[in-house]
């Protein structure tokens, strides 16, 4: 599992999986999103700027990221 400590009130989940190394660009990002391929706290997400606060998790390909508060 990864973990990304938020510098800000929020990441935005395109930036959460570039932070952690899953995707190499915003575009990559918006297309493994658009695609079904990611998960928040369990559920598909499809929206590459949904908001993502400390305590949630993101799962994609079999790898997990936890979002920490600052």
């Amino acid at each position: 599992m990864e973990y990304i400590t938020l510098q800000e009130e929020f990441i935005k989940l395109g930036q959460a999986l570039k932070a952690a190394g899953f995707v190499e660009s915003g575009v990559e990002a918006k297309y493994v999103i658009q695609n079904g391929e990611v998960s928040v706290n369990g559920k598909i997400e499809r929206q590459r700027g949904k908001k993502l606060y400390g305590g949630e998790t993101i799962s994609f390909r079999e790898q997990e990221i936890r979002i920490n508060a600052h």
